[in-house]
């Protein structure tokens, strides 16, 4: 066992086409925030990150690519998710509601709403977000 394994995970999206660009805008200093549902924190019973942390990032193959620290954690509502954040995501969205539109997709499609064990799960203007900003530390 290495030092890296004993981080907690820092997994973007569900193992495949989709977690292989995040991590790969990740490696690539494109990415540096990311957004996700202060429900999933609660579902999973997990604490939320903190600032200082740090985090393994595996790719689809569970193989650990990286290491960042988390530099910021805001919870905020969905619709007070600021401009400079979405583009900071690294994905590529250039207004606030096209990355809306593209993280509303991710949330209600199948995987995640049984992740939550919810088939009917969604997200509104007030649903709380966890919004964090990071800075890759170390390579594999």
């Amino acid at each position: 066992m290495t030092a890296h394994d004993a981080l907690p995970a820092f997994e973007l999206g569900f193992p495949g086409e989709l977690r292989d660009r995040l991590v790969a805008a990740v490696l690539s200093g494109a990415k540096t925030a990311t957004t996700g549902l202060a429900e999933e924190y609660a579902h999973e019973g997990e604490p939320l990150p903190e600032v200082g942390e740090r985090r393994a990032v595996p790719d689809s193959a569970g193989r650990v690519v990286a290491v960042v620290e988390v530099t910021e954690v805001r919870v905020l509502r969905l619709a007070d998710v600021d401009q400079a954040h979405c583009v900071d995501e690294g994905e590529g969205h250039t207004t606030v509601a096209a990355w809306r539109a593209a993280h509303e997709e991710f949330w209600h499609g199948p995987e995640l709403r049984a992740a939550l064990g919810d088939p009917d799960f969604t997200v509104g203007d007030d649903t709380l977000v966890v919004a964090e900003r990071f800075r890759v530390v170390g390579r594999r």
